[in-house]
């Protein structure tokens, strides 16, 4: 029998009302005029929101396996803080192993896929060019990206196939 699993997050779009400016959406969009700022504040953004989402859907994935963080650790030859550490709320920044140990211990793989051609316009293009076309924008978008507080939920889909094998 196997079993193939999948989990598809879909980051739900927000609605950004058109309010005047506050000094601080004002401050980072002239900030966002310095390529160096840009990128890295666009790297750092996506960063968190990557491993939020990456984190969130793997306590998901654990949680409907009705694995404790203890098992979960046991299974991959960790300490169960660290397990803790990982899944809980925080400035965790896990290496790349690490979330490949803990989703192949849940029947998952890490996978790449490319941005929708949205993304690759609003996020990518002013990676390479060092510039936004509109720095406010794109300010409030990362924000939204990453602030899992404007972020309603993230909707998971978990799919279950198995292929019988004839007695």
């Amino acid at each position: 029998m196997t079993a193939i699993r999948t989990i598809c997050a879909t980051l739900r779009p927000m609605k950004i009302t058109s309010q005047a400016p506050s000094a601080f959406w004002r401050d980072l969009a002239e900030d966002l005029e310095d390529p160096q700022f840009l990128r890295a504040y666009v790297t750092e953004s996506l960063r968190i929101a990557t491993i939020d989402r990456l984190l969130n859907l793997l306590d998901v994935a654990r949680e409907e396996e009705h694995l404790s963080k203890a098992e979960l650790a046991r299974m991959i030859n960790s300490q169960p803080a660290v397990i803790r550490r990982l899944l809980s709320k925080g400035g965790t920044n896990p290496t790349i192993g690490t979330l490949v140990d803990v989703a192949t211990a849940l029947g998952f793989r890490v996978t790449l896929e490319p941005l929708p051609k949205r993304e690759r316009e609003e996020i990518t293009r002013p990676l390479r060019d060092g510039a936004a076309i509109d720095p406010d924008a794109l300010a409030r978008r990362l924000e939204v990206m990453r602030n899992s507080d404007t972020v309603p939920e993230i909707a998971h889909t978990v799919t279950r196939e198995r292929e019988l094998v004839p007695a």
